[in-house]
């Protein structure tokens, strides 16, 4: 059997094996308490983006979590995540820059899935506005073959058009300000290889024992926001997993090869 042949045995496995998100949402409110003992932010504004076919609705225990941590949160407030097109880009751009200009500062963005990519594209046109953009299995690397949801998303959208294959080209390059992608190599609906973003020295790219369904609960990837988004805005530096952490998180070798 191929190489080849051998991951997507992998991929189709850990498809099978989303129902353990289960247990991560069950474990996230098990541990509300404890997760509330993070590190608190500094109050500036989080916008949260759904996954493909999901809501405000998902990532509400999300976005209660970082409210309770002491950020202003922010759901994008679009409805449902099915359609994509101009006018929803323009109206997600429009969101963080009126954000931005409420709060007084600067914004992060975290996204879910397919959330995520939205997230870092709107950053790439409004980057003075955007203070961080986080990631949680998100496809960024715009090839079909990385999701399991590639086909019900074109469903709904159509057919790429040629202008969009050749954006798909460049999703992997991240916008010009501090970028994390999480992600996990158990993911059952976007493979891992699919979140992956060259590094640099405001991109890393960390690795968890995650599902992808219960990624936006895993207290895990909890752990690892409330870490990242805590630090002083001008002063970011990368995830280091030391100590017990080294037991949980890593960095990606991948990612340093792209």
């Amino acid at each position: 059997m191929s190489l080849g042949l051998i991951r997507q045995a992998q991929f189709n496995f850990w498809r099978l094996a989303e129902v353990r998100a289960v247990f991560e949402w069950q474990s996230f409110y098990a541990m509300r308490g404890l997760l509330k003992r993070m590190p608190k932010g500094d109050g500036h504004s989080v916008i949260v983006f759904p996954g493909f076919a999901s809501s405000d609705s998902a990532t509400k225990p999300m976005r209660s979590l970082l409210k309770d941590l002491g950020y202003q949160t922010h759901g994008w407030g679009l409805g449902m995540n099915l359609l994509f097109g101009d006018e929803l880009e323009e109206e997600m751009i429009a969101l963080v820059r009126e954000v931005a200009k409420k709060s007084g500062g600067k914004v992060s963005l975290v996204g879910w899935s397919l959330g995520g990519l939205y997230a870092r594209e709107v950053a790439k046109v409004c980057f003075a506005d955007v203070r961080c953009v986080i990631s949680l299995g998100s496809p960024i690397s715009g090839r079909p073959e990385h999701s399991n949801a590639h086909g019900l998303f074109k469903a709904f959208n159509g057919e790429p058009s040629d202008i969009d294959y050749t954006r798909y080209f460049q999703l992997q390059e991240a916008p010009p300000v501090p970028t994390t992608s999480i992600f996990s190599h158990s993911d059952g609906v976007v493979a891992w290889e699919g979140s992956l973003q060259k590094e640099s020295e405001i991109t890393e790219s960390i690795v968890v024992p995650a599902s992808h369904l219960g990624m936006g609960v895993n207290p895990l990837v909890m752990y690892l926001l409330g870490d990242r988004l805590s630090q002083a805005e001008n002063s970011w530096s990368k995830f280091d997993p030391q100590g017990f952490k080294r037991l949980f998180f890593k960095k990606s070798k991948a990612a340093k090869k792209l």
